[in-house]
């Protein structure tokens, strides 16, 4: 029998309201349905039964940015018999495709021909199909990885083409700036991109809609230039130490 999650906190329940909350709120001022945008806790380090009692309370999207924690947590999630989704948002290393494919329902971080044909690949020995984001930098710094907003057409077009893999849109790390008219604009590009390609019909664009960007720290404002699903951890489950970065740059 699957053994039900510990019931969560009071401090848990009320901190995954009051996002879940604000999120509502920015998508509607932004002109957009409420439940137009999915909450995707990010739960790097967190441990499992902390992870199902979030899932639990009906928040059933978490993403990792580790192969190991997506292999350590696994079990464990899949025994208490919830449903859920677990996303790959963090750099995924070529040896490491083996490892996550069980347990996840989709990769965020395609940055590279290379990995998408390897990932095609194995995919296709497993006779099975994969969602994919493509990342892409729009800050431009280069602490981040992801391609350029002039490279994404020739990657979308050489991932779409792959068979086994879905492109059902992009994903992106904003700018780790105080000057949030900066980090909105490049959340802002990347939603011009979409569209355009869109328009100009551009290989591949068709399916992919879905913007994942902004985190704990400026959620609300990647929702006002678009976003669709919002990769937030800290503001649910607390500060994680300095050297354990939310995907990818400190916690904001």
């Amino acid at each position: 029998m699957p053994r039900p999650p510990e019931q969560p906190t009071s401090g848990l329940l009320h901190r995954l309201g009051d996002v879940a909350g604000r999120v509502r709120t920015a998508a509607t001022a932004a002109g957009r349905p409420a439940d137009s945008v999915r909450l995707l806790l990010a739960t790097k380090t967190i441990a499992p039964p902390v992870v199902l009692q979030a899932i639990g309370a009906g928040f059933g999207l978490i993403g990792e940015n580790r192969a190991q924690e997506v292999v350590a947590k696994a079990d464990e999630l899949a025994a208490s018999g919830l449903p859920y989704e677990c996303h790959f948002i963090g750099h995924l290393q070529r040896n490491k495709i083996n490892q996550v494919l069980p347990h996840i329902t989709c990769i965020q971080t395609i940055d590279s021909i290379d990995l998408a044909e390897r990932l095609d690949a194995r995919l296709t020995a497993l006779e099975r199909q994969l969602d994919v984001l493509l990342q892409v930098n729009v800050s431009g710094e280069s602490s981040k990885s992801g391609v350029t907003v002039a490279e994404l057409p020739a990657l979308l077009e050489a991932v779409a083409g792959l068979p086994q893999l879905r492109v059902s849109g992009y994903m992106t790390i904003g700018l780790n700036s105080p000057d949030i008219s900066a980090v909105r604009a490049g959340y802002r590009s990347l939603t011009v991109f979409r569209d355009d390609a869109l328009v100009r019909g551009l290989p591949g664009a068709d399916r992919a809609t879905e913007l994942s960007m902004g985190m704990s720290g400026d959620f609300a404002d990647a929702i006002a230039e678009g976003a669709t699903i919002v990769r937030v951890g800290s503001a649910v489950f607390g500060s994680r130490p300095p050297n354990v970065p939310e995907t990818g740059h400190p916690l904001r």
